[in-house]
C-alpha cells in the first residue's frame, strides 16, 4: 500500500518553472488558520523553528493543511484525509506490520514536529515521508478502493468524514503536485501536526498552557 514504507530514495525535483509560479504568486487561504494553528505558526516563525526549510501545519481536528515556503509565505491550503482512529500516538513497530495486522486503535496520524523528507514508495510514487520508521507519509489521495470514497470525502464541507487512512495523510492530487511537491522541491521540510486529543501545548511545549486557544 502507498501509505506504508518499503523503499526510501529521493524524489525527482519539480521543474523550475512550476516551482517559480507557486512561490512567486501571492496566495490567499481557502480556510484561515485555526486558533491553535495560528499559535504554532506565530511561535515557529518567531523562533525560526523551521530552520530555513519549507513547512506545513496540519490541524487534525479540522482535517486541514497549510503549506508555507521557507520564508513563511503561504503557498496554499487544502483539506486532507487522516488516520481512521483518533489519537496522537505512534504504536511501537507499526511501520513493520502489514496493514491488515494494524489494530484499529493504532491507525492514527501522529501529532508532533517532524522533519520530513521527499522520497519514493514501493510503487515508485513520490511521497513526503513524515515518519519513515512508522511508515507515515503524505501523498496523493488513494482512490483504488472505490468503496472508501476518498476523493468524495475531500469534497465535503465537514471534517467528520476525513478519517479513513491507516495513518498517512492523503492530499488532493492536484494540490499535492502543484503546491506540496513544488514547495518541498524533492528535499526536506518541517511538518507540524496538531493533536486530536491533547492540548496543543502538550505537544508543542514552548507554547505554554496560556497559548492554548482551543479545548480538546
Amino acid at each position: 500500500m502507498t501509505c506504508r514504507r518499503y523503499v526510501k530514495c529521493m524524489a525527482t525535483v519539480v521543474a523550475c518553472g512550476l516551482s517559480f509560479q507557486v512561490w512567486a504568486t501571492p496566495t490567499l487561504p481557502t480556510q484561515p488558520l485555526s486558533d491553535d494553528a495560528a499559535a504554532v505558526f506565530d511561535w515557529l516563525v518567531r523562533v525560526r523553528d523551521n530552520q530555513n526549510l519549507p513547512f506545513m501545519i496540519i490541524d487534525k481536528r479540522r482535517a486541514h493543511l497549510w503549506v508555507f515556503d521557507r520564508s513563511a509565505r503561504l503557498q496554499g491550503d487544502a483539506p486532507v484525509l487522516l488516520g481512521m482512529a483518533l489519537g496522537d500516538h505512534t504504536a511501537p513497530g507499526v511501520g513493520d506490520k502489514e496493514l491488515s495486522q494494524i489494530k484499529f486503535d493504532d491507525r492514527t496520524t501522529p501529532a508532533g514536529r517532524f522533519v520530513a523528507e521527499a522520497g519514493m514508495n514501493a510503487r515508485g510514487e513520490d511521497v513526503v515521508w513524515i515518519d519513515y520508521e512508522a511508515g507515515v507519509s503524505m501523498h496523493r489521495v488513494i482512490t483504488t478502493n472505490a468503496a472508501e470514497h476518498r476523493a468524495e470525502r475531500l469534497e465535503t464541507p465537514t471534517p467528520d468524514d476525513n478519517r479513513v487512512s491507516f495513518g498517512c495523510i492523503n492530499v488532493p492530487k492536484v494540490f499535492y503536485e502543484v503546491t506540496v511537491s513544488a514547495t518541498v522541491k524533492g528535499g526536506r521540510s518541517v511538518i507540524y501536526i496538531l493533536p486530536d486529543s491533547h492540548p496543543v501545548h502538550s505537544v508543542f511545549s514552548p507554547l505554554g498552557a496560556a497559548a492554548t486557544l482551543s479545548t480538546y
